[in-house]
């Protein structure tokens, strides 16, 4: 399991390259990027889909199923790519689904990090760079807290930690670092109390 896991993280690590800003050569950035880390990857498998994508399904660990799937828009002679499919424990269906626009930048990625059929994790970048981080921490399918990052560092934390739907608790971060906590003691949206984070913590 843990040679497995190291695999799998390999693979995210080389592949996350593929949401490179465009380039100004023309080139599409993800199929270049994946080209240099790679080599010149062909898809073991291509096919349309019933809504006219171009399916391209890659078996990288040569086990005889897919771990990586791109979906692409095809408009004219252009291929633009539209969504990435990863299989990280290769159990053969999807636990990581990147988006992108037409210019190939990533806008938002879902992940099931338990690896049970269900998105835990919603992040969505700006600039190549995750700046919100929505978390389904009770595994109902809906967010129970929300990072906030500025240039890849955390600035704030917010949390729905008695699941009625509101948020209650508040962390505000400074140079990465928690500065202060706020807490909603009566349901009413507002901060009741706040407390300095020490500098042990």
């Amino acid at each position: 399991m843990v040679r497995q896991w190291a695999v799998a993280a390999g693979l995210l690590v080389a592949l996350s390259s593929a949401c490179a800003s465009p380039r100004n050569d023309g080139k599409r950035p993800a199929e270049v990027k994946i080209n240099e880390v790679k080599g010149t990857m062909k898809a073991d498998r291509q096919e349309m889909s019933v809504d006219g994508l171009l399916i391209r399904r890659y078996d990288l660990n040569k086990d005889g199923k897919a771990d990586m799937v791109k979906l692409f828009k095809v408009v004219g002679t252009n291929e633009l790519l539209v969504r990435k499919e990863f299989d990280l424990n290769f159990d053969g269906r999807p636990d990581v689904w990147r988006f992108f626009d037409d210019k190939g930048v990533v806008l938002k990625e879902r992940v099931d990090y338990d690896f049970d059929g269900k998105v835990d994790s919603v992040n969505y970048f700006e600039n190549n760079v995750v700046a919100r981080k929505e978390v389904d921490l009770d595994f109902d399918e809906k967010p129970d807290m929300v990072r906030f990052y500025d240039k890849g560092k955390i600035t704030k934390k917010e949390a729905d930690t008695n699941h009625d739907g509101k948020v209650d608790y508040w962390e505000y971060y400074e140079d990465g670092k928690v500065d202060r906590i706020g807490v909603d003691r009566d349901g009413d949206g507002q901060v009741d109390d706040w407390q300095k984070a020490s500098s042990e913590s």
